[in-house]
């Protein structure tokens, strides 16, 4: 039960890149993906932390940050 959280948020990431993304141009500057990073978040740390972590990350998203190798905290 304590798993359903992370499991519906990771199901609601992946529904996005199956639908949304790919009709999308690809402008993500960072690896990994910010989808990646938000999925290995939330198996990692869990739904709070994984959806804390995964919105400093889309925060970033933007020109004035360079982007390129941003991995997922231990």
């Amino acid at each position: 039960m304590r798993q359903l959280p992370r499991r519906t948020l990771i199901g609601l990431v992946q529904w996005y890149r199956t639908w949304i993304s790919p009709m999308r141009p690809p402008t993500c500057r960072f690896m990994p993906t910010c989808s990646e990073y938000a999925v290995e978040a939330l198996s990692r740390h869990g739904a709070l932390r994984g959806v804390y972590l995964s919105t400093i990350r889309l925060l970033k998203c933007g020109p004035w940050h360079r982007g390129g190798w941003d991995p997922v905290p231990q």
